[in-house]
């Protein structure tokens, strides 16, 4: 069933995106990531142009992030005062963002600049997961606690000033490093069309030290509002968001990020991570093919995006 999307200017297969907006959604309620970063270079690959994916992608992952923090809402598995403080940040940094974004496409060169930005972000964040879930399988096999490695981790952000008290992660820490990720994701929603997750659960776990059943859930509500913020300013901004494509993605993830988190409580946290890093690799790989492969290609893609 093909159906034309009138912003994005070309015909696709209803059914795929329905189909493309679930997988996401699951991974949305499994990982605690909007899935942007899955999303975006699928949209790519089915011939969306890269400014139309990214600010429509930032539209799906509201929806997606709500279902699924529904679902840790209900298990008293959200940080509401962690999530404020990352707003701040993120909310800086999603308009920062979309400055650049804008100046970028004014200069033709935005559709280079998000594949490029996200071959070296998968491939980085891809990379240090899989290594770190790896050594979290071996060490709770050989039951050598891990406790001593996040302690180190943990010492410089506990000499930060501007303390204060999270209760349901358990941390006295000062509010400096939770901002400052949630500017770094903010940048990327608004630049790359994803919710951040990817960068910030990893920031969560190892920089801040949160417990890993409180992280999802935090990472999901912080998502909802900076994204929702991105896809306002790129609409208004831009006119870059397509409605048709977004609703059959909002579809597909809101069904897809509550069968997700069902499926992730029976999974240990180790085990979710290497999956994660798995599918991040798979994508980079995907996405550094197409650009070194077909010049052509994105050299037409490229002038009907500026058209």
């Amino acid at each position: 069933m093909q159906i034309y999307l009138p912003i994005a200017e070309v015909s696709v297969n209803a059914f795929l995106l329905l189909g493309l907006g679930g997988l996401v959604g699951i991974l949305s309620g499994m990982f605690g990531v909007g899935g942007g970063f899955l999303m975006t270079p699928l949209l790519f690959f089915i011939g969306i142009p890269p400014a139309v994916a990214v600010a429509t992608e930032a539209n799906q992952i509201v929806a997606s992030s709500f279902s699924g923090v529904l679902a840790h809402f209900r298990r008293k598995t959200v940080d509401f005062r962690m999530g404020f403080v990352l707003l701040i940040g993120g909310l800086a940094g999603a308009a920062l963002g979309v400055v650049v974004f804008n100046h970028l496409k004014s200069l033709g060169q935005v559709d280079l600049l998000v594949k490029l930005c996200y071959v070296g972000f998968l491939g980085v964040i891809g990379g240090l997961m899989f290594i770190e879930s790896v050594n979290a399988i071996r060490k709770s096999r050989g039951a050598a606690g891990g406790a001593p490695a996040k302690r180190r981790q943990r010492s410089w952000v506990h000499a930060l000033p501007f303390k204060m008290r999270f209760r349901t992660s358990g941390l006295y820490i000062s509010v400096l490093p939770p901002i400052i990720v949630g500017l770094v994701v903010g940048v990327l929603a608004a630049i790359m069309g994803v919710g951040g997750g990817f960068v910030m659960v990893p920031a969560m776990i190892y920089i801040l030290g949160m417990p890993t059943k409180v992280v999802v859930g935090t990472s999901l509500f912080q998502i909802i509002f900076v994204t929702a913020f991105t896809t306002m300013l790129h609409a208004t901004t831009n006119f870059t968001v397509d409605v048709v494509l977004a609703v059959l993605l909002l579809v597909g993830g809101v069904i897809g990020a509550q069968i997700g988190t069902r499926i992730g409580v029976k999974l240990k946290a180790e085990q979710l991570r290497v999956l994660l890093a798995l599918m991040v690799l798979a994508v980079c790989g995907k996405l550094a093919l197409d650009l070194l492969l077909q010049p052509a290609e994105l050299y037409s893609l490229g002038a009907a995006g500026g058209h």
